[in-house]
C-alpha cells in the first residue's frame, strides 16, 4: 500500500503532527506500506517530532493570493500525484484548499480527509464583526461541501459526526503514542497546560482564570508549554492581570512525560477542540483534567466528575472553582487520575490502527 498524506508541514509542535509521525511510522514498521508526505513551503525541514527515515517527502512552494494560489497549488499536486502514483490519498489540511482536493485533482484514486478540528474552529477574533462572520460562514460553507466529496470522512469522536452530519464520516480516534507504566504523584503544586499559542486553544482564557485563584493559593504555579505567538502575546495579559510571580511559560518539548509526571492537575481552555491529545496523555499518566466543554473533543474523554472535570465554557467562575476542589483535595485528585487512566485504555495504538488497515483496503 502507497500513501499520499498532504499536511501544511510538519515543522511545529502541535498534535496534528505528533499523530502523524505516529501513525506513519505505524504504517511502515508494522504493515510494510509506503509513505509520501506533502508539504509546503519547506514544511518538511527539522520536524518537531521524530519521522520514519523510509518517509518520502514532497515539498512545494504555496504563495499568492486565493485564486492564483489555489491554481498553483493544484498544478504542483498533480505533479507529485503523477511521480508517486499512490493507492489512496489523505489530506489532513484544515485550510480550505484541503477540502477543495477532489474538485481539483478529480476524483481518480481514493481521497480521505482526517478532520482534527470543530467545524467552527475560529483561529482569530471578527475584527470586522459583519464581514468577518460572513467570511466565516461562507467557509463553512465550503467545507461542508467539499467534507461530502471525499471517499470518506474521517472524525475523531461522535460529537465532531453530529457536526459535520455528512453520510461519508467515520470515526477513528487518534491513538496513544505511549503506554506509561508511570503515575504521577500528584504532590506538586503544579498545574500544566501544554498547547500552541493561538486564539482557538484559549490561553488568554486560562490566564484569567488563574488571576480568581492566585490570591487564595499562592502557592500554586501554573505551567505553560508551547510556542509564544507574536499575535497572542501573553507577556503584557500576565503583567496586567499581576499573575507574573505564578505563571512560568516554557518552549513547547517533544518528551512530555516528564510534564505529565511532575504536575497535579492538567487544564485545557480552548475555544474548539478536536480530541485533545494533551489530554489522552495527561489521562495515561493518571492527571486529573480540567476542561471546557468547548466544540467538540473534550467531552469525548471527560466524564464530569468521574474522570475530570468537564465545565461550562466560558464559565470561568466555575472552571476556578473545579480548580480549587483539586487544590485542595489529593484524594479527589487520586480518584479522578485513576477513573482517567483507567478510560483512555480505548485510545490503544493497535486497535486504532487496525481501523485504518481496515478503511485503506476497503477503499482499493
Amino acid at each position: 500500500m502507497r500513501l499520499l498524506y498532504l499536511v501544511p508541514s510538519v515543522n511545529q509542535a502541535g498534535g496534528v503532527a505528533k499523530v502523524l509521525a505516529t501513525k506513519t511510522d505505524y504504517f511502515i514498521e508494522n504493515f510494510g506500506y509506503e509513505v509520501h508526505i506533502m508539504t509546503q513551503n519547506n514544511g518538511e525541514e527539522h520536524p518537531f517530532f521524530e519521522f520514519n527515515a523510509q518517509i518520502v517527502w514532497h515539498d512545494i512552494e504555496r504563495k499568492g493570493y486565493f485564486l492564483s494560489a489555489i491554481y498553483a497549488y493544484k498544478k504542483q499536486l498533480q505533479k507529485i500525484i503523477s511521480q508517486v502514483q499512490p493507492d489512496s490519498i489523505i489530506v489532513a489540511d484544515n485550510g480550505l484548499k484541503g477540502y477543495l482536493v477532489p474538485l481539483l485533482i478529480g476524483k481518480r484514486l481514493p481521497l480521505v480527509f482526517e478532520s482534527h478540528g470543530s467545524k467552527y474552529v475560529n483561529e482569530r477574533p471578527f475584527t470586522f464583526p459583519f464581514l468577518s462572520r460572513l467570511w466565516f460562514l461562507i467557509g463553512i460553507f465550503l467545507k461542508e461541501w467539499g467534507a461530502k466529496t471525499f471517499d470518506a470522512f474521517v472524525v475523531l469522536n461522535r460529537g465532531s459526526a453530529q457536526e459535520w452530519n455528512s453520510k461519508n464520516s467515520m470515526i477513528i480516534a487518534n491513538p496513544l503514542s505511549f503506554k506509561s507504566e508511570e503515575l504521577a504523584a500528584l504532590d506538586a503544586k503544579k498545574v500544566l497546560a501544554v498547547s500552541r499559542n493561538s486564539y482557538e486553544k484559549g490561553l488568554d482564557r486560562l490566564l484569567e482564570i488563574w488571576s480568581l485563584l492566585i490570591q487564595k493559593y499562592p502557592d500554586w504555579k501554573l505551567d505553560i508549554y508551547g510556542t509564544l505567538s507574536p499575535e497572542e502575546n501573553l507577556i503584557p495579559f500576565v503583567n496586567a492581570l499581576g499573575i507574573a510571580s505564578s505563571v512560568r511559560f516554557y518552549p513547547p518539548v517533544s518528551e512530555v512525560a516528564p510534564l505529565y509526571a511532575n504536575a497535579s492537575v492538567l487544564v485545557m481552555t480552548s475555544r474548539s477542540e478536536g480530541l485533545g491529545l494533551v489530554l489522552l496523555e495527561a489521562m495515561a499518566f493518571g492527571l486529573p483534567c480540567v476542561a471546557y466543554d468547548c466544540p467538540v473533543g473534550p467531552r469525548s474523554i471527560i466524564t464530569d466528575g468521574v474522570n475530570g472535570f468537564l465545565v461550562e465554557d466560558g464559565n470561568a467562575t466555575a472552571f476556578a472553582e473545579k480548580l480549587a476542589l483539586l487544590f485542595e483535595n489529593k484524594d479527589l485528585r487520586k480518584k479522578l487520575g485513576a477513573n482517567a487512566r483507567q478510560s483512555v485504555s480505548k485510545y490503544d495504538l493497535d486497535a486504532i490502527m487496525l481501523k485504518w488497515k481496515t478503511l485503506f483496503e476497503r477503499l482499493q
